[in-house]
């Protein structure tokens, strides 16, 4: 046992008064913070280990409390030591959207998924978290670059590639940057959502959350790197929440359905040229390989919304070039 899971254990046990429970893995993360289940007087608790010096507890329990109050159904905290990065809280159970969703429930658990959005979206001030702004959404963008195409596939763009590639991420950048602004959970899929019996969904892994596009949420659920859909069915979801949007006044008539699509379209493409890199830079540089079996499904959305957009023809042609033939699953000796 490290003197870390020692320390979690004890701090568990002094905090519910048991000389006897025990702890065993309940989830992981891509970060450095991991969740606990212990059973206590017949309930289920989780205890959250999240080191400070490398995953600050703090936001995530403000942020938490702001959505509680906001009507989100999120962990309630029993017991907190934010110095050592340890937090006791509700257990949300073990059903996860990703293992739950099938054909038959697909629309239910999507539409209470999109009703628990827009609370987010409509009752969350986001003008005091940090901005999802130009530089950020450029440095989410260059990961791809530096460790899919780079570290992966052995390739450096010429300059040639480089321009096409700039181009391509301004295109991105600007329909991110021209979209309404409001509370962004930033990474609002089916492994962060739980099916629970009140106020479904459950929603967890809030703590990263910023003030950007009215779209990055909503991609994210309906173009999840984890399950996917046929694009006809996506699209009607799309278009469910573009009237909900409206009617809640976030958007105006404007904005119509080709828009909000090339909206959507755009910003999911954001993220899955990010999340291509970040899987890639999981296994290189923090030795986490069970993120490359998702990439097919993310190398996949992100060559077929490049093709549906001719500006992002040169693109998807680069991409491809370099990937076709690789098994993307497999890593490089």
């Amino acid at each position: 046992m490290t003197d870390r899971s020692a320390a979690r254990l004890a701090w568990a046990r002094s905090v519910l008064d048991d000389a006897t429970l025990t702890l065993e893995a309940a989830s992981a993360d891509a970060s450095f913070r991991s969740y606990w289940r212990t059973r206590h007087d017949g309930a289920s608790w989780i205890v959250m280990d999240s080191p400070p010096d490398r995953e600050d507890p703090r936001p995530w329990l403000a942020i938490g409390e702001r959505l509680a109050a906001a009507g989100l159904h999120v962990p309630a905290v029993r017991a907190k030591d934010l110095d050592r990065g340890f937090l006791l809280i509700e257990d949300l159970g073990n059903r996860l959207y990703l293992s739950e969703l099938n054909e038959r429930n697909a629309d239910a658990l999507y539409g209470d998924a999109m009703d628990a959005l827009l609370l987010m979206q409509t009752r969350m001030d986001c003008s005091e978290l940090p901005p999802f702004d130009r530089d950020m959404l450029v440095r989410g963008l260059e990961v791809m670059p530096e460790w899919f195409l780079a570290r992966h596939l052995g390739h450096t763009p010429s300059r040639e590639e480089c321009e096409v590639l700039e181009a391509a991420f301004e295109l991105i950048i600007r329909n991110a940057l021209e979209q309404p602004r409001c509370f962004v959970h930033r990474d609002y899929h089916s492994r962060n959502l739980l099916v629970v019996e009140r106020d479904n969904p459950g929603v967890i892994d809030f703590q990263g959350a910023l003030a950007g596009p009215v779209t990055y949420d909503l991609a994210s659920l309906l173009r999840d790197a984890y399950i996917v859909w046929p694009r006809e069915r996506v699209e009607a979801w799309v278009e469910s929440y573009r009237q909900r949007l409206l009617g809640a006044g976030l958007i105006d008539a404007n904005v119509d359905a080709a828009r909000f699509l090339r909206w959507f379209d755009l910003t999911g493409l954001h993220r899955h040229v990010r999340v291509l890199g970040q899987f890639y830079r999981l296994w290189y540089r923090d030795g986490k390989p069970a993120y490359l079996a998702d990439v097919p499904a993310v190398y996949r959305y992100v060559s077929a919304v490049a093709h549906s957009y001719p500006e992002l023809a040169d693109f998807a042609a680069l991409l491809e070039r370099h990937a076709a033939g690789r098994d993307l699953t497999q890593v490089a000796a």
